[in-house]
Formats: structure tokens, sequence, C-alpha cells
């Protein structure tokens, strides 16, 4: 597995969190039927090699990871989302300075124009096994819970989740903002640290333990699914 899809908090980030809080993992009894694995941006553009101009290299090898968390949360009754980054034309009037003033003109051309719905670039990655009994929503910024992005945050409530994680690509990118939205939302946020990956190992443990000291919680995979087992112990 690349580097830049896994972490291991230094002696120093335990040291901080633990004194912060009491204890190393905020959330370590998840509830199935409030939970929700939000697993983002797992399509063509991101994932497939030459896939377009925010291809990450790492994503690819979280697949076996997301499906085993999202197999274990479905079986004993929560939500899986796949979230899809999306273009529309709209967007380049509503959100005119990401697209007008960060990226070159062509880069945004080539971007926008795989991210349409119906394109290749916007379907999920074919080693990803979503189920029909799924969520597919589109968004339209880096977070899925900012105020015209998506109708995500509605979907959860009507759910009645309480707890998020958060999976996908990238970590320092779209994960990242939808995770800090989530927990500002009241939501109990776990960005799952083998389930997200970065362009850069540097970048993904920068990302993780800032978000582990302030934002929430950070845990593998294996730890979320032992998490679900605990809730009926």
């Amino acid at each position: 597995m690349d580097t830049s899809a896994s972490f291991n908090a230094s002696p120093e980030l335990t040291e901080r969190v633990v004194a912060r809080r009491g204890r190393l993992h905020a959330f370590e009894k998840l509830e199935p039927s409030h939970t929700a694995l939000l697993v983002v941006d797992m399509q063509n553009s991101f994932v497939r090699p030459g896939g377009g101009p925010a291809w990450v290299p790492a994503a690819a090898s979280i697949c076996p990871a997301i499906n085993r968390t999202a197999n274990a949360l479905r079986e004993r009754g929560g939500v899986v989302v796949w979230v899809l980054n999306t273009f529309i034309e709209e967007s380049l009037d509503s959100w005119s300075h990401f697209h007008k003033e960060l990226w070159r003109p062509e880069g945004s051309q080539q971007r926008n124009a795989s991210m349409k719905q119906g394109q290749p670039g916007h379907e999920l990655y074919a080693d990803l096994q979503p189920s029909p009994l799924d969520l597919r929503l589109p968004k339209l910024r880096y977070s899925a819970f900012i105020q015209g992005s998506s109708n995500l945050h509605e979907e959860l409530r009507r759910r009645d989740i309480h707890t998020v994680l958060v999976a996908g690509t990238a970590t320092e990118v779209c994960c990242e903002s939808t995770a800090r939205d989530a927990m500002m939302l009241n939501y109990r946020t776990i960005m799952l640290s083998d389930g997200c990956a970065a362009f850069t190992p540097e970048a993904h443990a920068a990302t993780l333990s800032n978000f582990m000291l302030y934002f929430g919680d950070v845990q593998s995979c294996e730890e979320v699914i032992d998490g679900l087992e605990r809730a009926n112990s």
C-alpha cells in the first residue's frame, strides 16, 4: 500500500490528544443504525491512472479497506453514501473564483468535462463494491455539507444519523473539508486513516494529525469495524 494511505499517530500527537480529551480515541463504540460511511470522490477522474488532472496515485490502494468497511456497516444496518464530485455549468458563476482563478483555463476545462454526470470520469472506480441499497449523491463543492453543495445533511438527518465515517480522496481536500463541516454540524466524525488517500504522505499525515487533535477522531478501518461490533457488547 502507498504510504500516503497509511497513518500512525506520533508520540507527541498521542500525548497532546490524550491530554486534551483523556483518551486517544473519542468514539470507541459506534451504533451502526446511527452511523453513515461517506465515501468521497472515489471516481475515475481521481482514482484511475490517467483519469484526469486531479488523479491521486494512492487512491486505488484504499479500495479494499473501503469495501470492507462498507460491507461491515451495511450488514449491521448502517448507511453507505457515495459522494460524487460533479460539475454543472451553473458552478462557473456560483463558484467562479475556483473555476476561473485557481485553475489554468485548460486544466479547468479538462477537469470540468470529466466531472459531468454521464462521463466516464464521473463514474465510481471499478474496484469499488457499491450496493443498490446505498445512496449516491452529487456534490458541487469540496465539502459535501456546505450550503449549495449537496443535500447530504438532509439525507442523514432523515435517517437519524449521528456519526459519520469519512473515506475517499483526497485526504487534504474534499475529505478534510467534508469532515470538518460534519463536525461543525454536530456529527461525531471519524476520518478513516487507511480509507483516505492524499496526494503525498506528508499531506496525509498533516491532515489527519490536525483533525485528530482538534476536530474529531482518526481510526483505521479495522478499528471502526471493531467499534461497530462493540455496539452490541
